[in-house]
This record gives structure tokens, C-alpha cells and sequence, in this order.
């Protein structure tokens, strides 16, 4: 009877993950322009429901570089499908943090020997935390994935201590990733590994630096213009200034 028991438990839980996973919304993929495409993948985060994730396939040619891998390997794997079919050759991906939203098709790329790359840091803490690393890194704060095509800035912690933005120049495009917060919200959504007092100076940065751009693509929500920057640089401001007035209030309370 335990035996049964067990069997029948094993199937509803087996049954319940597929149903789950059916749930999820496909993934897209949207052209910005003649050379740009985003890819928007799903899943259902513990306090946050449904999430989207952006990230970028980008054109050289014929070369079809990934910004940030979809959210899941199978995801992974119909993007490079959808590449190919197009007559284009996967050449290579850039993770912007060690976050799975930007990293879970590492692995999968890694079987398939097209070139992943991430900043030094980056796969510093996926090795700490026992996860797929990219096959290449870079140790630089200013790194031309394709020159002239594809530079990769790192402007200071924000959503994470290794967060990195990519600037298109050509194209003026700019992917904030989740450094970048959409129009739509008021919050700075996963703040688990954020380096609040750092923030709006990271993104006061990518002012300085890329403050021409036309479209800027934030890790997830909508995307938007050269407003969006100003618009994470307040909510981060307004979050630093919480956080002190909750030590001072703390602090008054001890006194």
C-alpha cells in the first residue's frame, strides 16, 4: 500500500512540474531594427509570479551574437534553432550578470561549442556557487565583444556587484540588463544580491557614457528610451535615502 502510495505521489508531483512548465508562456522574439532582435523568455518566481526576461540577439554580418541566454536551456536551444533557421551562425553570448535570467543557457551553449563569454567576476561567483561558467572571460571594465560592434561596460554594482550594460554604437541601442529598471515599475524588483549604495552612481555612469542612446532595453519589462536611466537612477536614490532613514529611526529607538 506505501508502495502505491508512494507511485501515486510520485506522478502527481511529476504531472504538477510538467503542468507548470506547459504554463509558461513561449519564447519570443521581437526585431528592433534591421540587425537587433530581443528574445523574452518566462518563469514563475516565488514572491514575484510570472517574470519576463529580456536579452538580445545581434547581427555582424551573417554572426548572430546572444546578449544574455534565455532563462532555461530549452529556451537556449529554440533561440539557436531560430537562428540557424534564418541562415545566420550563432558566433558567441555575453552574460551581463551571474543571475540565471542572463546565465541558464550557458551550459548548453558551452555542448555546443559556440563561444560564451562573462566578465572575470562574474564567473567568479557562478564557480563559487557551483554553476556552468562561460568558456571565455574578460577582466576589463570597457571590453569590445565585436570591435566596433559590441562594447561591454561595467559601471559599478547595482543589481548585483558584477552587473555589466552592452552598448550597440552603431545601432544606439543600449541593453541596461537588470541594472536597468522599466518604466512600468516603482521597484527595484530583486534587490537579494544588490549593492544599493552603489546603484545610482553605477547608473549615473552609464549616463555619462551612453547617454546618446535611442532604445534602451532593461533586463525585464517594457522597452524605452534614455528616460529609463534617469527613472532607476531616482528609484535607487529614493531607496538609499530609506535605508538611512530606517538606521537613523533604528538607531534613535536603541538611543
Amino acid at each position: 500500500m506505501k508502495n502505491i502510495l508512494g507511485a501515486l505521489l510520485a506522478i502527481l508531483i511529476s504531472t504538477n512540474s510538467v503542468v507548470a512548465s506547459d504554463d509558461l508562456p513561449e519564447l519570443k522574439i521581437q526585431q528592433l531594427n534591421d540587425s537587433v532582435y530581443l528574445h523574452t523568455s518566462f518563469q514563475v518566481i516565488d514572491g514575484f509570479g510570472l517574470v519576463d526576461s529580456n536579452g538580445l540577439v545581434v547581427l555582424v554580418g551573417k554572426d548572430a551574437y546572444i546578449v544574455d541566454t534565455p532563462w532555461s536551456a530549452e529556451d537556449t536551444e529554440k533561440l539557436l534553432d531560430w537562428i540557424a533557421a534564418r541562415g545566420f551562425t550563432a558566433k558567441g553570448s555575453v552574460s551581463t550578470h551571474f543571475h540565471a535570467d542572463r546565465t541558464a543557457g550557458i551550459e548548453f551553449l558551452n555542448l555546443k561549442s559556440i563561444p560564451t563569454y562573462a566578465s572575470a567576476l562574474t564567473n567568479q561567483i557562478l564557480k563559487a556557487s557551483a554553476k556552468p561558467q562561460a568558456a571565455n572571460e574578460f577582466d576589463s571594465d570597457d571590453y569590445w565583444l565585436v570591435e566596433d560592434q559590441i562594447d561591454i561596460f561595467f559601471p559599478g554594482g547595482g543589481h548585483s556587484r558584477d552587473n555589466v550594460v552592452v552598448w550597440l554604437p552603431h545601432q544606439q541601442i543600449l541593453f541596461g540588463g537588470c541594472l536597468i529598471r522599466p518604466q512600468e515599475t516603482e521597484s527595484l524588483g530583486n534587490t537579494s544580491d544588490a549593492v544599493i549604495s552603489e546603484w545610482s552612481t553605477s547608473v549615473a555612469n552609464v549616463q555619462a557614457k551612453f547617454g546618446r542612446a535611442k532604445i534602451v532595453v532593461p533586463g525585464h519589462g517594457k522597452i524605452g528610451d534614455v528616460s529609463l536611466l534617469e527613472h532607476t537612477r531616482k528609484l535607487t536614490a529614493s531607496a538609499v535615502s530609506s535605508d538611512r532613514s530606517s538606521q537613523l529611526n533604528s538607531k534613535t529607538s536603541e538611543d
